[in-house]
């Protein structure tokens, strides 16, 4: 088992590579910037790179999506309810200057699979579970997968949780930009997020990773629910 993770792009977003047999791999959220430090990891590890998984459609988690999936011809996975903002003509204000500024590709790659949530994705020796939990955007995923072995520092985890924006180490993703609801935020926090086993590993599109059990009991804005 193998995972790693990276900053991304001016806003810091986490870049993870995960595999669960140490021969292929998947990467989650390549942000802006974030193709080449990907190549590097898979072929300092020996990985073939399966697919590219996407938490939703914001430039500094999809800045390098078509780059990395091109590269290796794989397809990417988001929520149908994000495929818009990988359309440079519907980009919001803040998102378009991210884009010119750094450079971005902002393109769909040429295998782009879109889900609804409720799907599962067999790649890097494992099989992924999507979980609709809109709020930050409409189309956010959860992306879960099972341990195949336990962590010898945490041997009581028993998954990971790919949370993109959706929950963070004490805090949750904002709801202020275009596409986001608060309202549907708080029923994603209370039916999705803590429905979810106090033995998950949170790894979240910013910050450090987390667990649900730790979550639980310290976020405030899940402690309020």
């Amino acid at each position: 088992m193998f995972l790693t993770s990276f900053p991304a792009g001016p806003l810091q977003a986490n870049c993870y590579v995960w595999s669960a047999d140490d021969a292929h791999a998947v990467v989650v959220d390549p942000g802006v910037n974030a193709a080449d430090g990907v190549h590097s990891i898979l072929t300092e590890q020996g990985l073939t790179l399966d697919a590219v998984l996407l938490t939703h459609g914001h430039p500094d988690h999809v800045g390098a999506a078509a780059d990395v999936a091109d590269r290796h011809g794989v397809p990417a996975y988001l929520h149908a309810a994000d495929a818009p903002m990988l359309d440079p003509a519907t980009l919001p204000d803040w998102a378009r200057e991210i884009v010119e500024r750094f450079g971005v590709n902002h393109t769909a790659p040429a295998d782009l699979r879109l889900l609804a949530g409720g799907e599962t994705v067999d790649a890097a020796g494992a099989r992924f579970t999507t979980v609709a939990a809109p709020g930050h955007t409409p189309g956010s995923l959860l992306w879960r997968v099972e341990l195949p072995e336990p962590f010898a520092q945490a041997p009581e985890l028993t998954e990971l949780v790919f949370t993109g924006d959706v929950v963070f180490a004490g805090a949750i993703g904002r709801t202020d930009l275009p596409g986001g609801d608060h309202a549907t935020m708080l029923a994603t926090l209370t039916d999705v997020v803590l429905a979810l086993p106090d033995t998950a590993a949170l790894l979240p599109g910013h910050g450090p990773e987390t667990t649900l059990a730790h979550e639980r009991a310290t976020n405030p804005f899940l402690r309020s629910h």
